[in-house]
């Protein structure tokens, strides 16, 4: 079997933990400010989310984030180490960047992002990128994370093929509503009486 999905917001899903360019800020975080992470839901010891009983929505912990992958496939922790300065904060987009193999004052130099992330699609002669954030989204590890419905497929070894965005005839679903559509229409409509 190979299973077809299209670009679905729910289909590309990624895990909660899984390495993103979002809401990083480009220099360390400060020691004494919660932990850079994610937010994942509470869970009981029979795996069941944790409940708050005054505003009954789930609790989160946050987490790390994931290890990322250097260009050799070594792993990179977006945090420091406990042997380093400053053991378990997060080191920024800046020298995550700079431990990658980009020059030191160009990123500097970067903001950490566009407005409205809005990058230009042409930068100056010579420029890096236009943010820090457009170039980590560009990196593979960052770029190639798998959603949820890979792993899962993936795992019990079914191909996934994704269709490309905005492109409905491609899409075999679309035939498929369009011949209901067509059944539909030839009978005269009800009136809603017996």
């Amino acid at each position: 079997h190979v299973f077809i999905f299209d670009n679905a917001t729910t289909h590309l899903k990624r895990p909660s933990e899984a390495l993103s360019a979002r809401r990083m800020s480009k220099a360390p975080t400060a020691p004494n400010k919660p932990l850079f992470g994610v937010d994942i839901p509470m869970l009981d010891t029979s795996g069941n989310p944790v409940y708050d009983s005054t505003t009954g929505k789930i609790l989160k912990i946050r987490v790390k984030m994931a290890d990322a992958r250097l260009p050799d496939g070594s792993p990179q922790s977006l945090y420091f180490s406990e042997s380093e300065e400053r053991p378990g904060v997060f080191k920024g987009m800046e020298r995550i960047l700079v431990e990658r193999g980009y020059n030191a004052e160009q990123v500097q130099k970067l903001r950490a992002e566009c407005p409205k992330f809005s990058c230009p699609t042409v930068y100056p002669p010579g420029a890096l990128a236009c943010c820090c954030r457009r170039l980590l989204y560009n990196e593979p590890d960052f770029a190639a994370v798998e959603s949820i419905l890979e792993s899962h497929c993936k795992q019990r070894g079914v191909p996934v093929i994704f269709l490309p965005k905005f492109h409905c005839e491609l899409n075999p679903i679309e035939s498929c509503w369009g011949y209901a559509k067509r059944r539909y229409r030839e009978f005269p409509l009800s009136t809603g009486r017996s």
